[in-house]
């Protein structure tokens, strides 16, 4: 289910099944999510970057596109991200799951870890100063624990991802904002924090501080 050998070891150097460099192609690991799917829709964004941001999965938008967080929620990501210095360009965005769930619902916990061994060889090659969770789900897959995103929006947690200690900063999902008026500050402040970490303001990365 997530490559992992007879010994339950995952081989970190090694590119999983239906996986070339950074993009799955033809994966059919998870039946109903390829009977959803238009197509599988892979990070974007420069294969070395400093922030990798993580949602859950494929909305209709971007099942449409090809592309993770358009339509209303990736405006809101791209206007913030432009706001804290953190050009769209040069980020990576990603999804925890690269296919449409049907009817938009949540991944099953069988499709995330179906997915995962793509998620950590992403990581991995990437190699980002920090990775931004977008929603509880993400949160939760990366950190292994439940996270209540709203109060914990802004938190940092070093967790191993893609063979290294990384700092994972909790945020909440563009659409929340979309909701809820009242969280746009937390998110605004939470999409700063991960400039601040990369080093986009001032041109020197602080993760020292966190």
């Amino acid at each position: 289910m997530n490559d992992e050998g007879e010994d339950g070891g995952a081989d970190s150097t090694a590119a999983p099944e239906a996986m070339d460099g950074l993009a799955v192609e033809g994966c059919t690991r998870c039946g109903a999510l390829v009977d959803s799917r238009s197509q599988i829709v892979n990070g974007d964004g420069p294969a070395d970057v400093d922030v990798l941001f993580v949602g859950e999965a494929p909305g209709a938008n971007e099942d449409e596109d090809g592309v993770p967080f358009v339509g209303r929620s990736g405006d809101v990501l791209d206007d913030e991200l432009a706001d804290a210095g953190l050009a769209r360009e040069n980020v990576r965005i990603t999804n925890c799951v690269r296919c449409r769930p049907p009817d938009n619902r949540d991944p099953t916990s069988e499709e995330l870890a179906n997915c995962r061994p793509h998620l950590e060889r992403e990581i991995e090659l990437v190699d980002p100063e920090v990775v931004v969770t977008l929603g509880k789900v993400p949160g939760e897959h990366l950190l292994g624990r439940d996270v209540a995103v709203t109060n914990e929006t802004g938190s940092v947690e070093r967790v191993d991802l893609g063979g290294s200690p990384r700092d994972v900063l909790l945020c909440l999902h563009p659409a929340a904002t979309l909701y809820d008026a009242s969280q746009r500050d937390a998110f605004r402040d939470t999409i700063e924090t991960a400039a601040t970490m990369a080093g986009a303001s001032g041109g020197q990365s602080r993760l020292g501080d966190y």
